[in-house]
Protein backbone atom coordinates (compact mmCIF):
# COMPACT_ATOMS: atom_id res chain seq x y z
CA UNK A 1 0.00 0.00 0.00
CA UNK A 2 1.16 3.50 -0.76
CA UNK A 3 -0.80 5.50 1.79
CA UNK A 4 0.82 6.52 5.09
CA UNK A 5 0.84 4.58 8.35
CA UNK A 6 -1.23 7.28 10.04
CA UNK A 7 -3.86 7.14 7.31
CA UNK A 8 -3.94 3.36 7.46
CA UNK A 9 -4.28 3.40 11.25
CA UNK A 10 -7.09 5.96 11.06
CA UNK A 11 -8.96 3.91 8.45
CA UNK A 12 -8.55 0.64 10.35
CA UNK A 13 -9.62 2.29 13.60
CA UNK A 14 -12.72 3.68 11.90
CA UNK A 15 -13.66 0.26 10.55
CA UNK A 16 -13.14 -1.37 13.96
CA UNK A 17 -15.32 1.22 15.71
CA UNK A 18 -18.14 0.52 13.26
CA UNK A 19 -17.85 -3.22 13.77
CA UNK A 20 -17.77 -2.98 17.55
CA UNK A 21 -20.68 -0.53 17.64
CA UNK A 22 -22.91 -2.56 15.34
CA UNK A 23 -22.17 -6.01 16.68
CA UNK A 24 -21.37 -5.25 20.30
CA UNK A 25 -18.26 -7.40 20.17
CA UNK A 26 -15.06 -7.05 22.16
CA UNK A 27 -11.77 -7.20 20.34
CA UNK A 28 -9.38 -9.96 21.31
CA UNK A 29 -5.90 -9.74 19.90
CA UNK A 30 -3.86 -12.91 19.89
CA UNK A 31 -0.24 -13.35 18.95
CA UNK A 32 0.51 -15.39 15.86
CA UNK A 33 1.34 -19.03 16.44
CA UNK A 34 4.98 -19.87 17.01
CA UNK A 35 6.05 -23.17 15.44
CA UNK A 36 8.22 -25.43 17.62
CA UNK A 37 11.92 -25.93 16.94
CA UNK A 38 14.32 -28.67 17.93
CA UNK A 39 17.98 -29.62 18.19
CA UNK A 40 19.57 -32.59 16.44
CA UNK A 41 22.96 -33.88 15.29
CA UNK A 42 23.33 -35.74 11.98
CA UNK A 43 26.65 -37.60 11.87
CA UNK A 44 28.99 -39.17 9.30
CA UNK A 45 26.91 -38.26 6.24
CA UNK A 46 27.75 -37.27 2.71
CA UNK A 47 26.43 -33.72 2.82
CA UNK A 48 25.14 -32.24 -0.42
CA UNK A 49 25.21 -28.56 0.47
CA UNK A 50 24.20 -27.53 -3.09
CA UNK A 51 25.93 -24.15 -2.79
CA UNK A 52 29.20 -25.20 -1.11
CA UNK A 53 29.90 -28.53 -2.80
CA UNK A 54 29.80 -32.05 -1.39
CA UNK A 55 31.27 -32.85 2.04
CA UNK A 56 32.23 -36.43 2.91
CA UNK A 57 31.91 -37.95 6.41
CA UNK A 58 30.46 -34.73 7.77
CA UNK A 59 28.34 -33.82 10.78
CA UNK A 60 25.56 -31.23 10.91
CA UNK A 61 24.46 -29.69 14.20
CA UNK A 62 21.05 -28.05 14.41
CA UNK A 63 20.23 -26.10 17.56
CA UNK A 64 16.85 -24.51 18.24
CA UNK A 65 15.88 -24.97 14.61
CA UNK A 66 19.00 -23.42 13.04
CA UNK A 67 22.15 -25.00 11.57
CA UNK A 68 24.95 -23.93 13.94
CA UNK A 69 27.87 -26.14 12.87
CA UNK A 70 29.02 -28.24 9.89
CA UNK A 71 32.21 -30.29 10.12
CA UNK A 72 33.81 -33.50 11.32
CA UNK A 73 33.84 -34.90 14.86
CA UNK A 74 31.54 -32.19 16.16
CA UNK A 75 30.63 -32.19 19.85
CA UNK A 76 26.91 -32.58 20.48
CA UNK A 77 25.55 -30.59 23.41
CA UNK A 78 24.02 -32.59 26.22
CA UNK A 79 20.58 -33.95 25.44
CA UNK A 80 20.76 -33.45 21.67
CA UNK A 81 19.44 -36.43 19.67
CA UNK A 82 22.00 -37.93 17.29
CA UNK A 83 21.36 -39.65 13.97
CA UNK A 84 24.07 -41.81 12.44
CA UNK A 85 23.85 -41.23 8.68
CA UNK A 86 26.98 -43.14 7.70
CA UNK A 87 26.72 -44.22 4.06
CA UNK A 88 23.74 -41.92 3.52
CA UNK A 89 23.24 -38.56 1.82
CA UNK A 90 21.89 -35.39 3.39
CA UNK A 91 20.16 -32.90 1.11
CA UNK A 92 18.64 -29.52 1.97
CA UNK A 93 14.91 -29.88 2.42
CA UNK A 94 13.32 -30.00 -1.04
CA UNK A 95 11.17 -27.01 -2.03
CA UNK A 96 8.14 -27.37 -4.30
CA UNK A 97 7.68 -24.05 -6.09
CA UNK A 98 4.19 -24.88 -7.38
CA UNK A 99 1.78 -26.90 -5.30
CA UNK A 100 -1.90 -27.06 -4.36
CA UNK A 101 -1.61 -29.29 -1.30
CA UNK A 102 -2.77 -28.52 2.21
CA UNK A 103 -5.63 -26.18 1.32
CA UNK A 104 -9.41 -26.56 1.37
CA UNK A 105 -10.04 -24.64 -1.86
CA UNK A 106 -8.00 -24.05 -4.99
CA UNK A 107 -9.94 -21.57 -7.14
CA UNK A 108 -12.18 -18.57 -6.59
CA UNK A 109 -13.40 -18.65 -10.17
CA UNK A 110 -16.28 -16.19 -9.88
CA UNK A 111 -14.50 -13.40 -11.79
CA UNK A 112 -11.45 -12.97 -14.05
CA UNK A 113 -9.75 -10.92 -11.30
CA UNK A 114 -9.85 -12.15 -7.68
CA UNK A 115 -6.64 -10.71 -6.26
CA UNK A 116 -8.39 -10.01 -2.96
CA UNK A 117 -8.63 -13.68 -1.93
CA UNK A 118 -5.85 -15.81 -0.45
CA UNK A 119 -5.31 -19.55 -0.14
CA UNK A 120 -3.63 -18.75 3.17
CA UNK A 121 -7.14 -18.34 4.58
CA UNK A 122 -7.98 -21.99 3.85
CA UNK A 123 -4.88 -23.85 5.03
CA UNK A 124 -5.83 -27.37 6.11
CA UNK A 125 -3.29 -28.90 8.53
CA UNK A 126 -5.15 -32.22 8.40
CA UNK A 127 -4.46 -32.70 4.69
CA UNK A 128 -2.61 -36.01 4.37
CA UNK A 129 -0.83 -34.67 1.28
CA UNK A 130 1.45 -32.73 3.63
CA UNK A 131 2.74 -35.94 5.18
CA UNK A 132 3.09 -37.60 1.80
CA UNK A 133 5.24 -34.69 0.66
CA UNK A 134 7.45 -35.20 3.70
CA UNK A 135 7.96 -38.80 2.62
CA UNK A 136 9.63 -37.45 -0.52
CA UNK A 137 11.94 -35.12 1.38
CA UNK A 138 9.87 -32.00 0.65
CA UNK A 139 9.95 -29.55 3.57
CA UNK A 140 8.52 -26.39 1.97
CA UNK A 141 5.72 -25.83 -0.53
CA UNK A 142 4.58 -22.74 -2.37
CA UNK A 143 0.84 -23.38 -2.12
CA UNK A 144 -0.88 -21.60 -4.96
CA UNK A 145 -4.29 -20.41 -6.03
CA UNK A 146 -5.52 -22.13 -9.17
CA UNK A 147 -5.37 -20.87 -12.74
CA UNK A 148 -9.01 -20.15 -13.50
CA UNK A 149 -8.44 -16.39 -13.41
CA UNK A 150 -6.26 -13.98 -15.34
CA UNK A 151 -5.36 -12.51 -11.95
CA UNK A 152 -6.13 -15.06 -9.28
CA UNK A 153 -5.67 -15.13 -5.53
CA UNK A 154 -2.66 -14.78 -3.30
CA UNK A 155 -0.51 -17.79 -2.47
CA UNK A 156 1.08 -19.06 0.76
CA UNK A 157 4.53 -20.50 1.44
CA UNK A 158 4.27 -23.24 4.06
CA UNK A 159 6.49 -25.67 5.91
CA UNK A 160 5.29 -29.26 6.22
CA UNK A 161 5.02 -29.37 10.02
CA UNK A 162 2.80 -32.45 10.02
CA UNK A 163 0.98 -33.00 13.30
CA UNK A 164 0.55 -29.33 14.17
CA UNK A 165 -3.13 -28.48 13.85
CA UNK A 166 -3.02 -24.68 14.04
CA UNK A 167 -2.97 -23.48 10.41
CA UNK A 168 -0.77 -20.55 11.38
CA UNK A 169 1.96 -23.00 12.40
CA UNK A 170 2.23 -24.11 8.77
CA UNK A 171 3.02 -20.63 7.49
CA UNK A 172 6.63 -19.73 6.78
CA UNK A 173 7.19 -16.56 8.74
CA UNK A 174 8.37 -13.55 6.75
CA UNK A 175 8.09 -15.29 3.37
CA UNK A 176 7.43 -12.67 0.67
CA UNK A 177 3.89 -12.36 -0.60
CA UNK A 178 3.10 -13.90 -3.97
CA UNK A 179 0.08 -14.02 -6.29
CA UNK A 180 -1.14 -16.25 -9.09
CA UNK A 181 -1.72 -15.04 -12.67
CA UNK A 182 -2.77 -17.25 -15.58
CA UNK A 183 -2.59 -16.97 -19.36
CA UNK A 184 -4.11 -18.89 -22.24
CA UNK A 185 -6.79 -21.54 -22.26
CA UNK A 186 -7.52 -21.76 -18.55
CA UNK A 187 -9.04 -18.30 -17.98
CA UNK A 188 -10.59 -18.17 -21.47
CA UNK A 189 -12.23 -21.54 -20.91
CA UNK A 190 -13.50 -20.81 -17.40
CA UNK A 191 -14.80 -17.33 -18.18
CA UNK A 192 -15.12 -16.92 -21.94
CA UNK A 193 -16.70 -20.28 -22.65
CA UNK A 194 -17.83 -21.07 -19.12
CA UNK A 195 -19.68 -17.91 -18.12
CA UNK A 196 -19.69 -15.83 -21.33
CA UNK A 197 -17.63 -13.07 -19.76
CA UNK A 198 -14.24 -11.76 -20.74
CA UNK A 199 -11.67 -12.93 -21.46
CA UNK A 200 -12.80 -15.14 -24.29
CA UNK A 201 -9.48 -14.92 -26.16
CA UNK A 202 -5.75 -14.41 -25.59
CA UNK A 203 -6.06 -10.77 -26.55
CA UNK A 204 -8.83 -10.52 -23.99
CA UNK A 205 -6.42 -11.81 -21.36
CA UNK A 206 -4.04 -8.95 -22.13
CA UNK A 207 -6.90 -6.46 -21.96
CA UNK A 208 -7.93 -7.67 -18.49
CA UNK A 209 -4.31 -7.31 -17.31
CA UNK A 210 -3.90 -3.78 -18.62
CA UNK A 211 -7.32 -2.65 -17.46
CA UNK A 212 -6.72 -3.92 -13.92
CA UNK A 213 -3.22 -2.44 -13.63
CA UNK A 214 -4.55 0.90 -14.88
CA UNK A 215 -7.34 0.84 -12.30
CA UNK A 216 -4.73 0.15 -9.63
CA UNK A 217 -2.67 3.14 -10.77
CA UNK A 218 -5.73 5.40 -10.60
CA UNK A 219 -6.58 4.03 -7.16
CA UNK A 220 -3.06 4.70 -5.96
CA UNK A 221 -3.14 8.22 -7.41
CA UNK A 222 -6.42 8.92 -5.58
CA UNK A 223 -4.87 7.88 -2.28
CA UNK A 224 -1.74 9.93 -2.95
CA UNK A 225 -3.91 12.96 -3.67
CA UNK A 226 -5.91 12.38 -0.49
CA UNK A 227 -2.72 12.11 1.60
CA UNK A 228 -1.43 15.37 0.21
CA UNK A 229 -4.74 17.14 0.77
CA UNK A 230 -5.24 15.77 4.30
CA UNK A 231 -2.05 17.47 5.51
CA UNK A 232 -3.74 20.84 5.21
CA UNK A 233 -7.41 19.87 5.23
CA UNK A 234 -8.63 17.77 8.18
CA UNK A 235 -11.97 17.33 6.40
CA UNK A 236 -10.47 15.67 3.37
CA UNK A 237 -12.41 12.55 2.37
CA UNK A 238 -10.48 9.37 1.68
CA UNK A 239 -11.20 7.29 -1.44
CA UNK A 240 -13.38 4.19 -0.97
CA UNK A 241 -11.39 1.16 0.17
CA UNK A 242 -11.00 -1.59 -2.46
CA UNK A 243 -9.35 -4.83 -1.32
CA UNK A 244 -8.69 -6.02 -4.84
CA UNK A 245 -6.95 -2.82 -5.91
CA UNK A 246 -4.98 -2.70 -2.65
CA UNK A 247 -3.36 -5.97 -3.69
CA UNK A 248 -2.77 -4.69 -7.21
CA UNK A 249 -0.99 -1.58 -5.90
CA UNK A 250 1.24 -3.85 -3.81
CA UNK A 251 2.18 -5.65 -7.02
CA UNK A 252 2.99 -2.33 -8.67
CA UNK A 253 5.21 -1.34 -5.74
CA UNK A 254 7.09 -4.66 -5.84
CA UNK A 255 5.73 -5.99 -2.54
CA UNK A 256 4.08 -9.00 -4.17
CA UNK A 257 5.83 -11.40 -6.56
CA UNK A 258 3.85 -12.54 -9.60
CA UNK A 259 3.77 -16.27 -10.38
CA UNK A 260 2.14 -16.77 -13.76
CA UNK A 261 0.72 -19.98 -15.19
CA UNK A 262 1.90 -20.02 -18.81
CA UNK A 263 2.75 -22.32 -21.68
CA UNK A 264 3.20 -20.57 -25.03
CA UNK A 265 6.13 -18.35 -25.95
CA UNK A 266 3.93 -15.64 -27.50
CA UNK A 267 1.83 -15.14 -24.36
CA UNK A 268 4.93 -15.13 -22.15
CA UNK A 269 6.42 -12.35 -24.27
CA UNK A 270 3.09 -10.52 -24.03
CA UNK A 271 3.10 -10.53 -20.24
CA UNK A 272 6.70 -9.33 -20.10
CA UNK A 273 5.72 -6.39 -22.32
CA UNK A 274 2.75 -5.60 -20.07
CA UNK A 275 4.84 -5.77 -16.90
CA UNK A 276 7.53 -3.60 -18.45
CA UNK A 277 4.92 -0.96 -19.30
CA UNK A 278 3.85 -0.84 -15.66
CA UNK A 279 7.35 -0.93 -14.19
CA UNK A 280 7.09 -4.45 -12.74
CA UNK A 281 10.18 -6.66 -12.91
CA UNK A 282 9.53 -9.56 -10.49
CA UNK A 283 7.83 -12.53 -12.13
CA UNK A 284 8.22 -16.29 -12.14
CA UNK A 285 6.64 -18.03 -15.10
CA UNK A 286 5.15 -21.34 -13.99
CA UNK A 287 5.26 -24.36 -16.33
CA UNK A 288 6.63 -22.14 -19.16
CA UNK A 289 6.78 -25.16 -21.48
CA UNK A 290 7.90 -23.09 -24.47
CA UNK A 291 10.44 -21.17 -22.41
CA UNK A 292 13.27 -22.81 -24.35
CA UNK A 293 12.16 -20.81 -27.41
CA UNK A 294 12.64 -17.47 -25.66
CA UNK A 295 15.27 -18.23 -23.03
CA UNK A 296 17.45 -15.18 -23.92
CA UNK A 297 14.42 -12.89 -23.68
CA UNK A 298 13.48 -14.31 -20.27
CA UNK A 299 17.03 -13.81 -19.03
CA UNK A 300 17.19 -10.24 -20.35
CA UNK A 301 13.95 -9.34 -18.56
CA UNK A 302 15.12 -10.96 -15.32
CA UNK A 303 12.19 -13.37 -15.24
CA UNK A 304 12.58 -16.77 -13.59
CA UNK A 305 11.05 -20.07 -14.65
CA UNK A 306 9.53 -23.00 -12.78
CA UNK A 307 9.04 -25.93 -15.14
CA UNK A 308 8.03 -29.54 -15.47
CA UNK A 309 10.78 -32.02 -16.25
CA UNK A 310 8.93 -33.88 -19.02
CA UNK A 311 5.20 -33.31 -18.63
CA UNK A 312 3.21 -31.94 -21.58
CA UNK A 313 0.66 -32.72 -24.31
CA UNK A 314 -2.27 -32.95 -21.90
CA UNK A 315 -4.05 -30.18 -23.85
CA UNK A 316 -3.64 -28.31 -27.13
CA UNK A 317 -1.68 -25.29 -25.97
CA UNK A 318 0.99 -27.43 -24.35
CA UNK A 319 1.71 -29.86 -27.18
CA UNK A 320 5.03 -28.22 -27.99
CA UNK A 321 7.64 -28.78 -25.29
CA UNK A 322 10.90 -30.58 -24.57
CA UNK A 323 12.56 -32.42 -21.72
CA UNK A 324 15.62 -30.22 -22.36
CA UNK A 325 13.66 -27.16 -21.21
CA UNK A 326 15.25 -26.87 -17.74
CA UNK A 327 18.77 -27.30 -19.11
CA UNK A 328 18.29 -24.80 -21.95
CA UNK A 329 16.87 -22.20 -19.59
CA UNK A 330 19.67 -22.78 -17.08
CA UNK A 331 22.39 -22.50 -19.72
CA UNK A 332 20.87 -19.22 -20.89
CA UNK A 333 21.08 -17.70 -17.43
CA UNK A 334 17.44 -18.07 -16.41
CA UNK A 335 16.98 -18.97 -12.74
CA UNK A 336 15.05 -22.23 -13.09
CA UNK A 337 13.29 -24.65 -10.78
CA UNK A 338 11.35 -27.87 -11.30
CA UNK A 339 7.93 -28.10 -9.65
CA UNK A 340 5.22 -30.70 -9.23
CA UNK A 341 1.77 -29.06 -9.47
CA UNK A 342 0.72 -32.45 -8.16
CA UNK A 343 0.08 -34.03 -4.78
CA UNK A 344 1.69 -37.21 -6.09
CA UNK A 345 4.58 -35.90 -8.17
CA UNK A 346 5.90 -33.71 -5.37
CA UNK A 347 7.04 -36.90 -3.60
CA UNK A 348 9.38 -37.55 -6.52
CA UNK A 349 10.88 -34.14 -7.22
CA UNK A 350 14.38 -35.57 -6.82
CA UNK A 351 13.60 -37.95 -9.69
CA UNK A 352 12.31 -35.01 -11.73
CA UNK A 353 15.56 -33.14 -11.07
CA UNK A 354 17.54 -36.18 -12.17
CA UNK A 355 15.86 -36.06 -15.57
CA UNK A 356 17.66 -32.75 -16.20
CA UNK A 357 20.89 -34.77 -16.29
CA UNK A 358 19.53 -37.31 -18.74
CA UNK A 359 18.11 -34.47 -20.86
CA UNK A 360 20.72 -31.75 -20.74
CA UNK A 361 23.76 -33.03 -18.83
CA UNK A 362 23.40 -30.66 -15.89
CA UNK A 363 25.92 -31.22 -13.11
CA UNK A 364 24.82 -32.75 -9.80
CA UNK A 365 24.68 -29.43 -7.99
CA UNK A 366 22.93 -27.77 -10.93
CA UNK A 367 20.29 -30.51 -10.96
CA UNK A 368 19.79 -30.44 -7.18
CA UNK A 369 19.56 -26.64 -7.27
CA UNK A 370 16.41 -27.01 -9.38
CA UNK A 371 14.53 -28.32 -6.32
CA UNK A 372 16.37 -26.52 -3.50
CA UNK A 373 18.18 -23.18 -3.74
CA UNK A 374 16.63 -22.06 -7.06
CA UNK A 375 12.99 -22.25 -5.91
CA UNK A 376 14.10 -20.66 -2.63
CA UNK A 377 15.49 -17.69 -4.58
CA UNK A 378 12.35 -17.45 -6.69
CA UNK A 379 10.24 -17.28 -3.54
CA UNK A 380 12.59 -14.88 -1.75
CA UNK A 381 13.35 -17.33 1.08
CA UNK A 382 16.94 -18.23 0.15
CA UNK A 383 18.37 -16.73 3.35
CA UNK A 384 16.53 -19.38 5.35
CA UNK A 385 16.30 -22.53 3.22
CA UNK A 386 17.51 -24.11 -0.01
CA UNK A 387 21.06 -25.05 0.97
CA UNK A 388 22.97 -26.48 3.92
CA UNK A 389 24.75 -23.52 5.46
CA UNK A 390 25.37 -22.27 8.98
CA UNK A 391 22.61 -19.92 10.06
CA UNK A 392 19.91 -21.43 7.84
CA UNK A 393 16.88 -23.37 9.04
CA UNK A 394 17.52 -26.96 10.03
CA UNK A 395 15.49 -28.41 7.13
CA UNK A 396 17.11 -31.62 5.88
CA UNK A 397 16.28 -34.80 3.96
CA UNK A 398 18.33 -37.95 4.50
CA UNK A 399 18.49 -40.42 1.58
CA UNK A 400 19.89 -43.94 1.55
CA UNK A 401 21.49 -43.32 -1.86
CA UNK A 402 22.38 -40.24 -3.87
CA UNK A 403 19.04 -38.45 -4.41
CA UNK A 404 19.65 -38.24 -8.17
CA UNK A 405 19.69 -42.04 -8.33
CA UNK A 406 16.51 -43.76 -9.44
CA UNK A 407 17.05 -46.17 -6.54
CA UNK A 408 17.18 -43.47 -3.84
CA UNK A 409 14.63 -43.59 -1.03
CA UNK A 410 14.17 -40.84 1.52
CA UNK A 411 14.71 -42.08 5.08
CA UNK A 412 14.09 -39.06 7.30
CA UNK A 413 12.81 -35.52 6.82
CA UNK A 414 13.73 -32.84 9.34
CA UNK A 415 12.18 -29.37 9.66
CA UNK A 416 13.50 -26.77 12.10
CA UNK A 417 15.52 -29.50 13.83
CA UNK A 418 12.50 -31.80 14.36
CA UNK A 419 12.05 -35.16 12.61
CA UNK A 420 8.65 -35.08 10.90
CA UNK A 421 9.11 -38.19 8.74
CA UNK A 422 10.95 -41.38 9.68
CA UNK A 423 10.62 -44.35 7.36
CA UNK A 424 11.49 -46.79 10.18
CA UNK A 425 9.30 -45.40 12.95
CA UNK A 426 6.18 -43.90 11.39
CA UNK A 427 2.98 -45.91 11.63
CA UNK A 428 1.14 -47.27 8.62
CA UNK A 429 -1.73 -44.82 9.13
CA UNK A 430 -0.50 -41.26 9.71
CA UNK A 431 -3.86 -39.51 9.46
CA UNK A 432 -4.40 -36.89 12.15
CA UNK A 433 -8.18 -37.25 12.28
CA UNK A 434 -9.81 -40.68 11.90
CA UNK A 435 -13.47 -41.46 12.57
CA UNK A 436 -13.91 -45.26 12.61
CA UNK A 437 -17.69 -44.88 12.32
CA UNK A 438 -17.60 -42.59 9.30
CA UNK A 439 -18.86 -44.04 6.01
CA UNK A 440 -16.23 -44.96 3.46
CA UNK A 441 -16.04 -42.30 0.76
CA UNK A 442 -16.83 -43.23 -2.82
CA UNK A 443 -13.62 -43.45 -4.81
CA UNK A 444 -13.69 -41.50 -8.09
CA UNK A 445 -10.78 -42.45 -10.29
CA UNK A 446 -11.28 -39.68 -12.87
CA UNK A 447 -13.37 -36.56 -12.67
CA UNK A 448 -12.84 -33.22 -14.42
CA UNK A 449 -14.41 -30.64 -12.13
CA UNK A 450 -11.76 -28.65 -10.35
CA UNK A 451 -9.91 -25.97 -12.26
CA UNK A 452 -6.38 -27.12 -11.52
CA UNK A 453 -3.45 -25.99 -13.62
CA UNK A 454 -3.02 -29.25 -15.48
CA UNK A 455 -6.58 -30.36 -15.86
CA UNK A 456 -8.37 -27.40 -17.40
CA UNK A 457 -9.04 -28.15 -21.02
CA UNK A 458 -8.13 -31.83 -20.76
CA UNK A 459 -11.75 -32.91 -20.96
CA UNK A 460 -12.28 -30.77 -24.03
CA UNK A 461 -9.28 -32.45 -25.65
CA UNK A 462 -10.66 -35.87 -24.76
CA UNK A 463 -14.07 -35.05 -26.27
CA UNK A 464 -12.44 -33.68 -29.43
CA UNK A 465 -10.29 -36.76 -29.95
CA UNK A 466 -13.22 -39.07 -29.28
CA UNK A 467 -15.37 -37.30 -31.86
CA UNK A 468 -12.66 -37.19 -34.52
Amino acid sequence: MRYTDSTRAHYQDMKMRIILTCLGLTLAVSASAQAPTGSIMVRNATVLTVTQGTLEDTDILVQNGKITAIGTDLQAPSGVTEIDAAGQYVLPGIIDAHSHIGISNVNESSAPVTAQVSVGDVLNPYSLSIYRALAGGVTTSHVMHGSANVIGGQNETIKHRWGLIDPDELRMDDAPRTIKFALGENPTRVHGRGTNMRPASRMGVEYVLRETFTKALRYQEAWDQYEAESRSNPRAVSPPYNGQLEVMTDILSGDIIINCHSYRADEILMLMRVLEDYGINRVTFQHVNEGFKIAPELAAFGATASVFADWWAYKFEVYYSTAYNAAILTRNGVLTSINSDSGELNRHLYHEAAKSQKYGDLLDDEALALITINPARQLGIEKRVGSIEIGKDGDLAIFDKHPLSVYAVNQKTIIDGIVYFDIDRDTDDMRLAVDPEAPVETVILHEEKEHLCLHEGALDLYEFLKSN
